[in-house]
């Protein structure tokens, strides 16, 4: 063997090396998911002190369902909130046990994935993401439907809006032929003829939902609500 052969030689494990650490580098680390235990504990907490419906709607995920005033929006349903500010889908998947299965729910919304790509993770992580949490529903809960709220356009995250919008389609394609996943597209009504956000449907910071853009919500929702939770 000569020398350029066994040089090629030595160097392929090293090779081999440089190239599994570049695919793992390639994703973000997913943030500590411990940062939320105070939030995950009142939870828990307001679970023993209160009763909570059994076969309730579900909303679960981000800030935008964390806001959102479910129980007075659809006050025809039994509904639980459980939302935390900032998540990650990789946070929900962490806390599942506590913020989805205990519920045993007879419908799941989930609102997440914003924060993620703000984050700098790429569509293809948090489509996968997205992917594991549905699987895990689904293998827990063979009838209840999950229903996508998109990733939404906002003033203060637009330039964001291309990776966003990828991992909605992504999603949406996956929904016309998995009969367990329900794409309801709160997205498109939020943007203006010119293809920007709606200015009136946020409050001051540009990112989270006023009155009027849960109201938009809301409308858009409850005809499924009524279509699979009645």
């Amino acid at each position: 063997m000569d020398t350029s052969s066994k040089l090629i030689k030595k160097l392929i494990p090293l090779y081999s090396a440089i190239f599994a650490i570049s695919v793992c580098f390639s994703q973000n680390a997913d943030p500590n998911p411990n940062r939320f235990q105070a939030e995950i504990e009142n939870f828990i907490n307001w679970d023993r002190k209160n009763s909570f419906p059994s076969d309730a709607i579900l909303f679960v995920g981000s800030s935008s369902i964390r806001l959102w005033n479910t129980a007075e929006s659809y006050p025809k349903y039994d509904v639980v909130n459980r939302g935390f500010g900032g998540a990650h889908i990789s946070d929900v998947i962490y806390y599942y046990e506590t913020v989805v299965k205990k519920y045993n729910p007879n419908l799941i919304v989930f609102y997440c994935g914003d924060n993620d790509i703000a984050a700098g993770k790429s569509t293809e992580q948090v489509y996968g993401d997205f992917q594991e949490f549905f699987k895990k529903c689904k293998g827990d809960f063979p009838a209840t439907k999950v229903v996508y709220l998109p990733i939404k356009p906002s003033i203060s995250r637009w330039t964001f809006w291309d990776k966003m919008s990828q991992v909605n389609k992504k999603i949406e394609l996956d929904a016309k032929s998995e009969p367990n996943l329900v794409y309801v597209n709160t997205a498109s009504p939020m943007l203006s003829k010119d293809g920007k956000p709606k200015g009136n449907l946020f409050v001051a910071d540009g990112l989270h939902l006023n009155k009027s853009g849960y109201e938009l919500w809301n409308s858009i929702l409850l005809p499924h609500l009524q279509k699979y939770a009645e």
